[in-house]
């Protein structure tokens, strides 16, 4: 629970668990993922993507105006609908360090989610968040942002992460 798993560790193909109720335990879980995500430094971490099968969401939203960055957690994020508007934009992973790929999703979307306190929020996203939660919200389903490539460009991408790996350099 302590690093950050890579390609092709298995958990991340893993469906997450959704929570019952959130307790002090799912709690220190968000802050610790607060932690590594930040330390990444990366926009989003999703537990499975430390080893945790729950429904757990972190949020590090940059902001325009080199202000404090938004940081929030979502447990049992679900994403309710997607705009019919597509956009294009270059996406990385925690979990596949320094790979990159143009991928299409929709622009914007309605979440709903549980914060600390078990309230359920429901909430319109659009533009740079949406896409970080729709990214955070298919790891909680075992879906990577490559599966949107073609098979050959997954695995070419995959086989770059193991390269890395092995000569240490992640």
């Amino acid at each position: 629970m302590n690093q950050i798993l890579y390609v092709p560790d298995p958990i991340l193909r893993q469906t997450s668990k959704k929570i019952k109720k959130i307790t002090s335990k799912e709690i220190d879980i968000s802050k610790k993922m607060i932690d590594l995500m930040l330390k990444a430094p990366g926009v989003g971490l999703a537990a499975n993507q430390i080893g945790i099968l729950k429904k757990i969401v972190t949020i590090n939203l940059p902001n325009e105006n080199n202000e404090k960055n938004k940081i929030y957690t979502l447990f049992n994020p679900i994403i309710t609908s997607y705009s019919k508007k597509k956009v294009i934009m270059e996406e990385g992973c925690l979990s596949i360090p320094k790979q990159f790929a143009d991928i299409e999703r929709p622009e914007n979307i309605t979440i709903e989610y549980l914060n600390e306190k078990n309230e359920k929020i429901k909430e319109k996203k659009q533009g740079y968040e949406a896409r970080i939660l729709q990214h955070e919200i298919d790891h909680l389903y075992g879906r990577l942002f490559i599966d949107y490539l073609s098979s050959l460009k997954r695995n070419i991408i995959i086989k770059k992460v193991l390269k890395l790996k092995k000569a240490g350099d992640i």
